[in-house]
Parts: C-alpha cells; structure tokens; sequence
C-alpha cells in the first residue's frame, strides 16, 4: 500500500532528512518546510519504506503538492 504525503502549506523546502529506501516510522520527520519563518516538519503518517521523494531541498512548493511517497510495510 502507498501513501502519498502533500504539503499543508505553501512555502521552501527547508531540510530532507530521509532519503528513497529508508525505513521510516510512525511521526518520524521527513522533511522540514518553511513558511513565513515557520519550520513545519513533515512526518510520517505511518511505518513504512519512502518509495520516492518528489522535490529537492530549496523547491518553492504549493499547499498540496505531493511531497514523497511511502510504501507501506506488508
């Protein structure tokens, strides 16, 4: 199963802690956003793998563009 994370904000991409292939769990941070000089950080929705990370550190981003995609531990 794959969950799709997006983001809740527009704003930058700040920091990416993970990388495709690591394992992740429950609340772990992902990746950190910044918007009007908040860090938000992005966490896992639940355990898994991150199957594929969709931008770059320093990508202006939407609210609601995709963000990274995680697969679901079987």
């Amino acid at each position: 199963m794959r969950t799709f994370i997006a983001s809740e904000v527009a704003g930058t991409v700040w920091k990416i802690d993970v990388a495709a292939g690591d394992a992740v769990a429950l609340d772990d941070v992902l990746m950190v956003l910044e918007s009007m000089k908040m860090e938000i950080p992005v966490q896992a929705s639940g355990p898994g793998f991150v199957e594929t990370i969709h931008v770059s550190e320093g990508n202006t981003i939407s609210e609601g563009q995709l963000l990274v995609t995680l697969r679901g531990v079987d």
